[in-house]
C-alpha cells in the first residue's frame, strides 16, 4: 500500500511547490503603492521643465517678469510661436537640422555597427591596440579640435555648408564601443561560423546575421545619436551662420537685442523640442520593444 500512496504524495508536493512559486513570482511582478508614488514623482520632475517652457511660451514677456511667475497656460501661445518661427527662420533651420541629424544618425549607426562587429568577432592584428586608441579619443575634450577642424573645413571650401557639420560626426568612438560591447554577448560566434560553412560571403553575413542580432542596440544608438545631433550647438554655431542655420543656431538669434523677449525665446525652444518628442512618440515603442526582445534572447 505504501508503494501505491508514495507516488501520489510525491506528485502532489512538487505541484504545491510550483503553485507557491507561481504565486510568489506573480506577487513580485505587481508593483505596490509606493512604487507608483515614486514613479509619479520622477515623471512630474522630468516633465516640469517642458511644462514650464510651454507655460512661458503661452504668456507675455511682461507677465513672465512679474512675481510670482505664472503657473498655468495663457492665451499667447500661437502668437509667440508664430513670432519665433518668423524671427528665427525656423523653416529652413528645421529642414537643415533634419538633414544633418538624419545623415549623422544613419552613418553613425551603420559604421559603428560594422566597426563594433569587427572588434567583437573578427581576428586581426593590433585589434586590441586600435580599440584602446578608439576609446582613448573619448577622453579628449571636443573643444580642442575646434580650431584645427575649422581650418580644415575652410581649406576644403565648406564654410557655412551643412557637410561641415556632418563630416566630423559620421562615426563616433562611443558608438563603436557601444556596439562592440553589445555584439560580444548578443552574437554567438557559432552563428557566424555556420554562415561561413554554408558559403555566405562577409557582406551577406553582415546583412543577414549581424544586423538582425544588433537591431536593439542599433535602435538605442540611433535615438541617442539623433538627439545629440539635433541638440548640438558648439560646432554648428562656429561652422554655420544665420543664413544657413540649424535649429540651435537659429534659436540663438532670438536671444539677441537690447531686451530679449523671453516668451518668444521659450516659444522657439518649444518648437525646437517638438521634433524630438514626435520622434520618440513614433519610434519609442519599437525601440523599447527591441530592447526587451534583445534582453529575452540574451
Amino acid at each position: 500500500m505504501s508503494q501505491l500512496t508514495l507516488p501520489r504524495t510525491v506528485r502532489k508536493e512538487p505541484e504545491r511547490q510550483r503553485r507557491r512559486g507561481r504565486t510568489r513570482a506573480g506577487r513580485q511582478l505587481h508593483a505596490g503603492p509606493t512604487t507608483y508614488v515614486v514613479l509619479t514623482v520622477f515623471a512630474l520632475v522630468s516633465l516640469a521643465p517642458l511644462v514650464w517652457t510651454a507655460i512661458a511660451a503661452s504668456r507675455s514677456d511682461r507677465r513672465l517678469a512679474q512675481t510670482p511667475p505664472p503657473l498655468w497656460f495663457g492665451g499667447n501661445l500661437f502668437e509667440n510661436l508664430q513670432a519665433a518661427w518668423d524671427e528665427a527662420g525656423l523653416g529652413t533651420a528645421m529642414l537643415n537640422s533634419l538633414i544633418v541629424a538624419g545623415t549623422i544618425t544613419v552613418s553613425t549607426v551603420l559604421f559603428s555597427t560594422l566597426a563594433g562587429f569587427a572588434f567583437a568577432k573578427l581576428r586581426f592584428r593590433f585589434s586590441g591596440v586600435l580599440l584602446l586608441l578608439t576609446i582613448g579619443t573619448m577622453m579628449i575634450p571636443p573643444q580642442l579640435a575646434v580650431v584645427p577642424l575649422y581650418l580644415w573645413m575652410s581649406d576644403l571650401g565648406w564654410s557655412n555648408q551643412l557637410q561641415t557639420v556632418v563630416l566630423p560626426s559620421l562615426v563616433t568612438a562611443f558608438g563603436t564601443f557601444f556596439m562592440r560591447q553589445y555584439l560580444v554577448q548578443a552574437l554567438p560566434g557559432e552563428l557566424i561560423e555556420a554562415a561561413r560553412v554554408d558559403g555566405a560571403s562577409s557582406l551577406r553575413i553582415v546583412w543577414h546575421v549581424v544586423f538582425p542580432a544588433a537591431r536593439p542596440a542599433m535602435a538605442v544608438l540611433g535615438l541617442l545619436t539623433f538627439v545629440f545631433a539635433w541638440n548640438d550647438f558648439l560646432w554648428p554655431i562656429i561652422a554655420l551662420t544665420q543664413q544657413n542655420p540649424t535649429v540651435q543656431v537659429a534659436l540663438n538669434s532670438l536671444g539677441t537685442g537690447y531686451v530679449p523677449d523671453q516668451a518668444v525665446i521659450m516659444a522657439g525652444a518649444l518648437l525646437g523640442t517638438l521634433p524630438l518628442l514626435i520622434a520618440f512618440l513614433l519610434f519609442g515603442k519599437q525601440i523599447v520593444g527591441g530592447i526587451m526582445q534583445g534582453a529575452i534572447k540574451g
